[in-house]
């Protein structure tokens, strides 16, 4: 059966309808290529910078876990003052290390949970965030 019109038409999604109809009924199809959407020229200052700052914050971590792995002493101190729930005491002791950052300090019956932040140009640009176990 031949037909002026293509019956299964609205069957086929809208990329692959026909732009030719033929009168007996052979739908031409096009493949669609979809029009790439244009993106803004790439400007990694703020990337260069963050990659920069990063650097700063695993140096200040690899102090904590120097001292942390050095100083057994200290990381009962810390242990013992975190089952206390004393949390300034335990941030006086991680800062203790030399840590030249601002250190995020939370602990829970199983470890302990540091985060550093670190800014570039005013904006929040890393975060590093350690967990060590305890238990």
């Amino acid at each position: 059966m031949y037909y002026l019109y293509d019956p299964y038409q609205a069957l086929y999604p809208s990329y692959y309808q026909p732009i030719i109809q033929y009168p007996w009924g052979y739908p031409v199809y096009v493949k669609y290529f979809p029009i790439r959407q244009q993106y803004p020229d790439v400007d990694a200052d703020l990337f260069f910078k963050s990659a920069g700052a990063f650097k700063h914050l695993m140096a200040d971590a690899s102090v904590i876990l120097n001292k942390l792995s050095e100083d057994e002493q200290l990381a009962y101190k810390i242990m013992d003052e975190a089952q206390k729930n004393k949390t300034e005491k335990v941030k006086e002791l991680i800062e203790s290390t030399g840590v030249q950052g601002d250190v995020d300090v939370d602990y829970n019956p199983d470890g302990l949970n540091l985060t550093m932040h670190s800014q570039v140009e005013g904006t929040d640009c890393c975060k590093l965030t350690m967990t060590l176990r305890w238990r």
